[in-house]
């Protein structure tokens, strides 16, 4: 990526706070070099470590490790024979190897609880330290302090000893009230790191030593008795050994350390890994982030939904911008100060966190591609070293995008057109705009050129947004209005500013007759733009309360299936129960009358059994219907309806009703209910038989739905012949100088401007008018796509604002 456009975009400032949430001095300094990537796979793999994170700490969980200091430079000390750790530089190990315990610890314990595959996999791939831990461990406490070994607690003994006895020497001369003529204090100093008395220098000789200093007014000397000399000899020899001791352990501990070098080579980039993940969930949760989805299909728009800019905070105002389908470029407009280099800087800057593994600003729901490279023209570039003009410095920023663009690349144009004269720098905009759509680069560009916002309209692969202004207030709301383009309000910028209002009159009367039109249909279609969010608003509310109805209805669906089934059971359970109850009475009935001559008892009691099994079994059969029955009344009660209004439940059985089409038993026929004859009957009419048949051997099937094609609707004018009004629709079609499409739907109106196109082509007739209206815009759009792509038309625009202005469009054939 380009550094010069990262740093502009404000990137590596929100990189270097992101750092400051790192646990580790090491990783924070990994993620301080974390550039934007490219690859999809990376990017998700930083991503979704980083959600576990969230996750993790969201469930009440603490960070799971602490710090320690760096420990990538001590492979080189550990390897080389002979050479000894510091205290420090093992201790820095400990806090590795404990890190690493934790860490284990905690993320195998709730893996499977909150889903942690991602760091329960990464956790996995670190090598175990627990022997080296115990290593270091049995040498140092766990403040890195040198435990009590047995090799150096009697030296420790010995130093403290002779420690005791020079403190008792410098006693009795500090102490004595023979010596207090003598001594300059009766406090001891350390000079050259040995304990001595300062002596007035003409007393020197009252006390045998060794003089160390001498005072610079050569009144004071400082001499160690001779006692103390022997005891403080003795006692830097202790001192000497203990650290000959000391180095003696830590050399053996290095090395014992050194069969874990590979396992501490493998263990830090993945510690680092855990540790920024965790700091950019960190980082996340305090900026209420969330983690953008990632277009992989680049047909596919982004997204972005409530953006904000990090270093905003409270001040920033969520933005949304939407990229439609094959549109790749949006051309900003509006006033100056109206947040429009902020929008640019916004969707780069977020693009390239994501494309870092960080949570960004935004609402559920975003959806951002992977870019290549980054390109940005924003701010002056006038340089006086390099002998550039300000118009010089954007065009060396534009050329180096349009000579590098494709379409991986983003490309930022700020204040497109400007820096020279204005027609001159419109057209090389255009041209510019023309190469980077055909190099199906994403542009964000902002401009005060009318020409620009024409152009944004006209081109099918553009889209238009503006800043949102208010007009009571004078002031911009830096909320940001997609699909149509904005005012730069100048003058009233200017006068607000204080311009004398003659001045700003007169300004006015100068653009009144150029720019009175264009203003006012700006102005309605951004009243236009308004009235559609608040439709747009309440339609996805009405959309989430059909969605809630149908899931409960849903439910109750399927409550209605498992009782069916429940019902289904048991009624096999009891035929089963019934059949061998019968075929047991059946066999001793038979056992009865093989036994000996048919008598008349016997006759009576087989006719008692058939008698006893047909009521029992017309009473399990009309138990069973009476089931059904009710079942199929709770089913007609039941027809759930999905959020775009088609069926999923079948309806009861109604006579004639075009939906009662039924599948009869095994043979699959189907039929039509006719009348219902007696309860549980019905006439069917299968083809041309009519059969009586039982409700229960029938199944209802859902009606096919006929998908409605709307009737075209063509009005032509009416002519005069022989003094009679005759109506077009006799005659031979010719097409019309204007086309109303006003009350049409979008597919009425599509197939009537087709057909007026193909007369227009037959007639010869090069010019005709579309009045499509304004509305809701949708019919507007359906013109504007159609004409784009329609190989006859020459050229299309609006009409001026006192001849339809936006409701009506021009057309042109070729």
């Amino acid at each position: 990526m380009n550094t010069n456009t990262l740093k502009e975009i404000d990137y590596y400032r929100i990189r270097e706070e992101i750092a400051g949430f790192c646990m580790a001095e090491e990783g924070k300094n990994v993620l301080l070099e974390r550039e934007p990537l490219s690859d999809y796979k990376q990017i998700e793999l930083l991503k979704d470590a980083a959600h576990e994170w969230s996750v993790y700490i969201s469930a009440g969980h603490t960070v799971p490790f602490g710090s320690w200091e760096p420990v990538g430079c001590l492979k080189s000390i550990i390897k080389t024979e002979g050479m000894a750790l510091t205290l420090d530089q093992v201790k820095a190990l400990g806090q590795f190897c404990t890190a690493i315990k934790k860490l284990k610890k905690a993320v195998f314990l709730q893996a499977q609880e909150l889903s942690l595959y991602v760091l329960e996999e990464k956790t996995k791939q670190i090598p175990e330290l627990l022997e080296a831990e115990k290593l270091i461990f049995r040498i140092i406490t766990e403040d890195g302090q040198l435990r009590d070994l047995p090799e150096i607690v009697e030296i420790r003994r010995q130093i403290a000893s002779l420690n005791t006895k020079l403190k008792t020497i410098m006693q009795r001369y500090t102490s004595d009230q023979k010596f207090y003529n003598i001594l300059e204090s009766t406090v001891p100093v350390l000079r050259n790191g040995r304990q001595v008395l300062a002596v007035k220098s003409n007393q020197q000789n009252s006390i045998p030593g060794i003089i160390h200093e001498v005072s610079q007014t050569a009144k004071t000397v400082y001499i160690e008795p001779e006692e103390a000399v022997r005891c403080s000899n003795e006692l830097v020899q202790k001192e000497n050994e203990l650290l000959q001791v000391i180095n003696r352990i830590l050399t053996e501990l290095t090395s014992s350390l050194r069969p874990y070098i590979s396992a501490f080579e493998t263990a830090l980039p993945l510690m680092t890994f855990f540790d920024t993940t965790l700091a950019a969930a960190k980082w996340g949760m305090a900026h209420a982030c969330v983690y953008a989805q990632s277009i992989k299909d680049r047909s596919l728009p982004p997204f972005l939904l409530q953006a904000r800019h990090p270093l905003l905070g409270d001040k920033a105002v969520p933005i949304d911008i939407r990229f439609m389908e094959g549109k790749r470029v949006l051309i900003i407009t509006g006033p100056n100060t109206g947040g429009k280099t902020v929008t640019l800087k916004t969707f780069a800057l977020l693009s390239m966190l994501n494309q870092a593994g960080f949570p960004i600003p935004c609402a559920e729901g975003t959806m951002l591609p992977v870019f290549h490279e980054l390109y940005a023209d924003i701010g002056d570039e006038q340089s006086l070293d390099q002998n550039l003009s300000t118009f010089s410095g954007h065009m060396k920023n534009i050329a180096e995008a349009v000579l590098h663009a494709d379409e991986n690349t983003l490309v930022l144009l700020d204040e497109l057109g400007s820096g020279t004269d204005p027609q001159e720098g419109t057209v090389i905009s255009m041209s510019v705009l023309d190469e980077l759509i055909k190099r199906k680069s994403f542009v964000l560009a902002t401009t005060h050129q009318g020409i620009l916002k024409n152009y944004g309209y006209t081109n099918p692969a553009c889209i238009n947004a503006s800043v949102e202004f208010d007009q009571k207030s004078l002031s911009p709301s830096y909320h940001l209005l997609m699909g149509v383009p904005g005012e730069s309000h100048a003058l009233d910028i200017a006068e607000r500013a204080g311009l004398p209002k003659a001045l700003v009159k007169a300004a006015r009367n100068y653009i009144a007759t150029e720019q009175a039109d264009v203003s006012a249909l700006i102005r309605g279609l951004n009243r236009k733009h308004v009235e559609l969010n608040r439709i747009q608003n309440e339609a996805e509310k009405k959309a989430q309360a059909a969605q809630e109805k149908y899931e409960k209805l849903k439910a109750r669906e399927t409550d209605l299936k498992r009782r069916e089934n429940e019902l289904k059971k048991g009624k096999q359970q009891e035929l089963n129960d019934f059949l061998i109850h019968s075929r047991r009475q059946l066999e001793n009935l038979v056992r009865m009358l093989k036994e000996g001559e048919i008598t008349r008892e016997k006759t009576l009691a087989v006719k008692e059994y058939i008698s006893n099994l047909t009521k029992e079994t017309h009473r399990l059969e009309a138990k069973t219907e009476a089931e059904a029955e009710k079942l199929v009344q709770s089913a007609k009660t039941t027809t759930v309806k999905t959020p775009d209004g088609g069926s999923v439940a079948e309806e009861g059985f109604v006579p004639g009703a075009s939906v009662a089409y039924v599948v009869a038993g095994n043979t699959r026929n189907e039929g039509v209910l006719l009348e219902q004859t007696r309860k549980g009957v019905w006439n069917v009419q299968f083809g041309s038989i009519k059969m009586s048949m039982k409700q229960k051997d029938l199944k209802l099937i859902e009606k096919k739905n006929v998908q409605y094609k709307p009737s075209v609707s063509y009005d032509l004018v009416t002519e005069e012949v022989d003094g009679q009004s005759v109506n077009s629709k006799a005659m031979p079609p010719r097409p019309v100088f204007e086309l109303r499409l006003l009350g049409m739907r979008a597919e009425e109106a599509l197939k009537t401007l087709e057909k007026q196109i193909d007369l227009c082509v037959l007639n010869n007739f090069p010019h005709f008018s579309v009045i499509h209206g304004k509305g809701d815009g949708i019919l507007q759009q359906v013109v504007k796509d159609y004409l784009s792509n329609c190989p006859v038309v020459q050229s299309f625009e609006h009409a001026p604002a006192e001849d339809g202005g936006a409701g009506k469009t021009y057309v042109t054939l070729k």
